[in-house]
């Protein structure tokens, strides 16, 4: 059963509903021709809003790590998805290398590797698991919630070839987002298939590159429909030389937050929306929900209290901020049991596998949901995302709905091939 979701149910959102619904055939189409042209990359999620009169994704993350938060109906469309993915990558493959996170105590994490464990042997490999941990010396087990355990093994690795002891893999799949910088261990491998890429992780991929990309998908898309893209793309800044511990490129981030937020007011008005605009600055590089605050006067970003400040320096394994995206904020007025809630679409290969809700009743609309206090709610995927009801009444059905947060995370998708195409150290360059 779907959870009692409270959503903007009147306004723009059922238009663009409406239009997608009536559009299915082109659109799928429209996929089709990309996914020709383009790879997707291995496995995505992506982190939708729904403000009712906009509805657009505000975070992609390659490195995917809640599939333990997907419910059991949908591993069937997984490990199927999973068969077309490494079909096309290496059809011989018989081992999979998963390296996985390196913080072993977060048993929601676990729970998500046991699921990608699960995923892929029922896909028919053999799937062991490697750790970059340099204190995992010999096999080592961590139990589970559930009273099974995994085993972490010491990497292997052979000139250029990467392995465990007595397993040779053709494939290599990450599930760790090198938010630390690229491990010596994972560099060179030409002998096998690394996914994601070395260039997917933080240490080298860039929000803003990713929202570039979005921002052409979004326009060929819109176009392909005859609406304005703005209603499903949040507009963005970047500031690169910031320092918040020292208070270094304040300027550049009033300035850019100024200008953001009067392109936001213009359209707010062309389209009659009477809500206070707000923007979300976040650190360039990183995820887990950290180096992130809300801003509703760029006054504001000029008395940051040292809080904020520390709050801001500092990401994911200890990583300092000194690139900032500033983005269009998007509100979401979706609700599960009064708190606030955001889709978040999973897939895998070009499929979309599942999805679930955060939820955070600590926060408001208007605020970052990946904090303290979230939780996620796995059954709002329960009916496939792929068979939407024509007829039904807009905003009425869910599976309606949830093919709408499909699409858009697919076009989240098709924008991060372009932006792993565009950052491909290895790409030849044709001029």
């Amino acid at each position: 059963m779907v959870p009692h979701l409270i959503t903007a149910l009147t306004g723009p959102i059922n238009e663009l509903e409406q239009r997608i619904l009536e559009s299915l055939p082109a659109i799928e189409r429209w996929f089709r021709l990309e996914w020709m042209e383009h790879t997707p990359p291995f496995y995505t999620s992506v982190d939708v809003r729904n403000a009712g009169f906009k509805l657009a994704p505000v975070d992609t993350n390659l490195f995917p790590g809640g599939f333990n938060n997907l419910t059991e109906e949908m591993l069937p469309l997984a490990v199927q998805a999973a068969m077309a993915a490494i079909e096309k990558i290496c059809p011989e493959a018989k081992n999979l290398l998963l390296i996985p996170e390196k913080h072993t105590r977060n048993t929601f994490y676990l729970t998500n590797v046991q699921r990608l464990v699960q995923i892929f042997t029922q896909a028919g490999l053999n799937v062991r698991l490697g750790s970059l941990d340099d204190t995992i010396t010999a096999p080592t087990d961590i139990a589970l919630p559930d009273g099974s355990s995994l085993t972490l093994e010491p990497l292997v690795r052979t000139r250029g070839r990467l392995g465990l002891k007595d397993f040779d893999p053709c494939t290599i799949l990450l599930n760790n987002d090198l938010s630390a910088g690229i491990p010596k261990v994972l560099e060179n491998l030409h002998e096998q298939y690394l996914l994601p890429p070395l260039h997917a992780g933080w240490a080298i991929r860039r929000k803003t590159n990713h929202f570039q990309a979005y921002e052409e998908v979004a326009k060929k898309f819109a176009k392909l429909l005859g609406m304005d893209p703005w209603l499903i793309n949040p507009m963005f800044a970047r500031c690169g030389e910031v320092n918040f511990s020292d208070g270094t490129g304040a300027d550049c981030l009033m300035s850019n937050a100024e200008a953001l937020l009067a392109k936001i007011r213009r359209k707010y008005k062309e389209y009659g929306i009477n809500e206070k605009p707000f923007i979300i600055v976040k650190a360039d590089a990183g995820t887990y929900g950290m180096g992130i605050m809300t801003v509703r006067d760029p006054k504001d970003l000029a008395e940051l209290n040292r809080k904020t400040r520390n709050k801001m320096s500092v990401i994911k394994d200890g990583q300092g901020v000194s690139e900032v995206i500033l983005q269009e904020g998007v509100p979401t007025y979706e609700r599960v049991n009064d708190a606030v809630a955001e889709p978040v679409v999973y897939m895998i290969d070009r499929y979309v596998v599942g999805g679930f809700y955060r939820i955070n009743a600590e926060r408001g609309i208007d605020e970052n949901l990946n904090s303290p206090g979230a939780s996620f709610v796995p059954l709002a995927f329960d009916e496939s995302a792929h068979l939407p009801r024509p007829g039904a009444k807009p905003g009425a059905s869910a599976p309606n709905r949830f093919y709408m947060y499909g699409v858009i995370a697919r076009l989240a998708m098709v924008a991060a091939s372009y932006e792993l195409e565009a950052t491909d150290p290895d790409a030849e360059i044709y001029e």
